[in-house]
């Protein structure tokens, strides 16, 4: 049976199980075979992703060699942190598909030209996430992002308050910057993301199910198979 392995940059297994339930729930929806899908968590770094020196130990903990080791014995790989941290230096390291959820859930917001923004918790990140929209050539399209106030992890505790925020950072990506899609930009944001895609007129595009359409492509497994 095929074999996935979702990699979580920080180090909260809470957040692993949650993205590799809603990967686990998407394939069981699109294929009459799903792959098996299991989760390896860093073993240093933050529980959070927050600023750019998270992000920075987060790339080396994507790299450890226990992980990398894990990875290698699977079919396919996905990042499962927004910045796509360690993905170039893994993706040398390994002769299967690797895919992150940044650049996916990215891609796929701003597929045709499409104005797209991103709505998320961490406003430290700001420079570092229009950076990785230009390094993937979408910057004319990136209508910007929006952010949620207050402590990222703490707003985190609480998922109804994470939702309503999240929810009205959507809407300005939509009403005030022109965004006809909006990515929830997060791995932590996941379950924020499911209850989200149905509240607005454009798509809102949850950061693990785009890596999972990714992967299935890149793997060259059809949705049906």
């Amino acid at each position: 049976m095929t074999h996935i392995l979702l990699i979580n940059p920080n180090t909260s297994t809470a957040t692993t199980q949650m993205m590799v339930d809603i990967a686990r729930a998407y394939f069981a929806t699109v294929m009459r075979v799903p792959p098996t899908v299991t989760g390896a968590t860093a073993m240093r770094g933050a529980p959070m992703i927050v600023d750019e020196q998270d992000l920075a130990v987060a790339a080396e903990a994507v790299n450890h060699p226990q992980i990398v080791a894990l990875a290698a014995q699977a079919d396919g790989v996905i990042v499962g942190a927004f910045g796509d941290p360690g993905i170039d230096a893994l993706q040398t390291r390994l002769e299967v598909p690797v895919v992150g959820i940044g650049a996916t859930s990215v891609r796929e917001a701003g597929a045709g030209g499409r104005p797209f923004g991103i709505a998320t918790t961490t406003p430290l990140l700001a420079a570092s996430i229009a950076a990785n929209v230009r390094k993937l050539g979408l910057g004319e399209t990136f209508t910007g992002a929006r952010f949620t106030t207050g402590d990222p992890l703490a707003l985190g505790d609480v998922p109804s308050q994470l939702e309503a925020s999240l929810a009205g950072a959507v809407q300005a990506c939509i009403q005030e910057d022109g965004a006809q899609a909006v990515v929830i930009g997060g791995g932590p944001l996941g379950e924020a993301a499911q209850a989200l895609c149905e509240r607005f007129s454009v798509p809102v595009i949850g950061p693990v199910p785009a890596a999972c359409r990714a992967l299935l492509q890149a793997m060259h497994l059809g949705e049906a198979a």
